[in-house]
């Protein structure tokens, strides 16, 4: 069986050749691929003037079909969707969530002290450890 959303990309694709093939026919300042080109010929289906009001009403009818094909698919692959919701996610707290007896918020996000190294007992952040002096070539330091 064949699912609508099938038929309107069949029909999109048809609709993009179309579109493509009446831009790239229609004549340009510059000349460009135009058709019925020549002269001489005044009046007439395909002159130069009967076959640029051809084309840009075509042009005009396959990009309007273009945006209705383009926007039907779109309703289409999200029909049946429906927005996750946030709350029923697992992994989540369910409900406020109550600091440890006496932990503060900040205590939740600080980050751990490092091994054989211990919190500050006023809260303040560790100051962190000195880094080595470097092995390699010095920067010369004015005196």
């Amino acid at each position: 069986m064949v699912s609508m959303q099938t038929v309107l990309i069949v029909i999109h694709l048809m609709v993009v050749l179309a579109l493509i093939g009446v831009v790239l026919i229609q004549r340009s300042e510059g000349g460009g691929l135009g058709i019925g080109g020549g002269g001489g010929s005044s009046g007439g289906f395909f002159s130069a003037r009967g076959s640029a009001n051809v084309l840009t009403r075509a042009t005009a009818i396959l990009a309007a079909i273009f945006f209705v094909t383009s926007l039907s698919l779109t309703v289409i692959a999200g029909w049946g969707r429906t927005p996750p919701s946030i709350l029923n996610q697992p992994g989540l707290p369910t409900g406020p969530s109550v600091p440890q007896s006496g932990a503060t918020i900040l205590d939740q996000i600080r980050p751990p002290a490092p091994a054989g190294q211990s919190a500050p007992a006023d809260g303040s952040v560790p100051a962190a450890p000195a880094a080595p002096a470097p092995g390699g070539p010095q920067v010369p330091q004015s005196q």
